[in-house]
């Protein structure tokens, strides 16, 4: 999108969008960086008003995935030689793997998900899934994300009316 454009859009002149973000990559990290915010402190947020820690991280890890879809046209950007984008992956890290960790953490301590999950990995495995869903309608990638994090939860034995174990789908 053409900086004109933006400037339109935030209702400003195109001389003041470059007084504040002199390129356009200072202009999409700034974005880049309150969105990683936003993100960041909606977990303890969500943590506070959610029916449980599980819930909390569920509606958090969908906040994250809407944010890396809308961002996955910036990859060809932030992979390039630019300064400005150097710093981007470990900002993104430093301020998203804490807030993660951070609901992991209070769902384990209430006995919704295993303990011991490791909030890099999660973040890694939801960003992979994320990966192709610009290009294919058909690919939906909150579905499969909703799926990772019920897997996350505890599952009570399968246990019978005389106290018995079974297999799911057997009984005898």
């Amino acid at each position: 999108m053409p900086v004109r454009d933006i400037a339109a859009r935030a209702g400003v002149g195109v001389a003041t969008i470059y007084r504040h973000f002199p390129t356009r990559a200072d202009l999409i990290v700034a974005v880049y960086r309150h969105q990683v915010e936003a993100c960041a402190q909606a977990g303890p947020a969500l943590l506070a008003d959610a029916s449980s820690p599980h819930a909390a991280l569920a509606r958090w890890t969908s906040l994250f995935v809407d944010f890396l879809v809308t961002k996955h046209g910036l990859a060809g950007a932030l992979q390039s030689d630019d300064a400005a984008f150097a710093a981007l992956h470990a900002y993104f890290l430093d301020r998203l793997v804490p807030v993660c960790a951070e609901l992991l953490d209070a769902a384990a301590a209430a006995g919704e998900i295993h303990p011991g999950m490791d909030a890099y990995q999660l973040l890694r495995g939801v960003g992979n899934l994320c990966v192709g869903a610009e290009n294919n309608p058909r690919y939906d990638p909150r579905r499969l994300v909703g799926l990772l994090i019920a897997g996350l939860r505890v599952r009570l034995p399968n246990i019978d009316r005389n106290g018995k174990w079974y297999c799911a789908g057997r009984r005898g």
